[in-house]
């Protein structure tokens, strides 16, 4: 089964495959829901300072009864820090809201900070690398174990991997049927990052679209199980969120594979036909 598979970062840092998301649960919120999925099995969290959570999270962790060993998580950086101390600053900070002596992985959010995001044509080269420089630190400080990035495209990785000492573990993107960035993912692997798909269930736009529910009945599972195993035959990791008890034991109970002439046909579904035909 998938959810005691785990995956080995180029770092050689091995992580489960799949982890539980945590965007939109609020901070009071996130500590039962975190409680609750490790005694489902989850091992691996996906937070972010952006996300408000960060606290509850670490509550979360710090009430279980597993060993912080056995558990991956990781966060990301305010978007709107682009610059060396106030990385340095963050990656201090989210130290302290989680009350734990390191973190698995943490990424740079975005590229941009949000409010330039679709607005501007700078990428932040610069600012990115001082992110970077203050993150590699920490990786050797023993603060962060791995560091990668999210919402990167392909000059933004580039800019990272020829500039920097470390290579970013990760490219957290978002990756689901119906939205297959494979140039950019295709990139990433030969440079041996991992791909991190969040929504990997598309927000659940297209969960009762009828092609995915004709190929959720043909492997007997459901519709949200279908999506999951899409994205890990990509050799994703996925990110699914939830705070719903029966929902995080479906996402969690992958056990099949789609056939390779299904993937093809698969893939080739674009989202905007797909929400056509729901």
């Amino acid at each position: 089964m998938y959810s005691d598979k785990t995956i080995t970062l180029n770092n050689g840092i091995k992580m489960p495959q799949i982890q539980l998301g945590t965007w939109l649960i609020n901070n009071d919120d996130v500590r039962k829901t975190i409680r609750q999925a490790i005694e489902v099995g989850y091992r691996a969290f996906d937070t972010a300072k952006d996300y408000g959570n960060e606290t509850g999270v670490g509550k979360g962790i710090w009430n279980s009864d597993v060993e912080r060993s056995d558990i991956f998580l990781t966060t990301k950086l305010p978007t709107a820090v682009k610059d060396y101390e106030g990385t340095k600053k963050a990656i201090d900070d989210a130290l302290d809201r989680f009350s734990l002596e390191y973190i698995d992985m943490m990424l740079i959010h975005s590229p941009q900070p949000w409010i330039e995001v679709n607005r501007t044509n700078d990428r932040h080269f610069e600012g990115n690398l001082e992110n970077w420089r203050a993150m590699e630190e920490a990786v050797k400080a023993g603060k962060i174990r791995a560091i990668g990035v999210s919402n990167f495209l392909e000059e933004d990785v580039d800019n990272i991997v020829k500039n920097g000492s470390i290579k970013p573990a990760v490219n957290q993107i978002e990756v689901h049927i119906g939205k297959v960035p494979k140039e950019l993912m295709d990139y990433c692997q030969q440079l041996g990052i991992l791909i991190e798909a969040y929504s990997p269930l598309s927000h659940g736009r297209l969960l009762n679209e009828r092609k995915v529910r004709e190929y959720a009945k043909k492997y007997k599972v459901s519709a949200a199980q279908l999506m999951l195993a899409f994205d890990l035959q990509l050799g994703c990791v996925v990110l699914p969120k939830s705070d719903n008890i029966s929902e995080m034991k479906d996402n969690l109970a992958v056990n099949f594979k789609i056939s390779a002439e299904d993937m093809a046909e698969l893939i080739k579904l674009k989202e905007k036909v797909l929400t056509l035909s729901v």
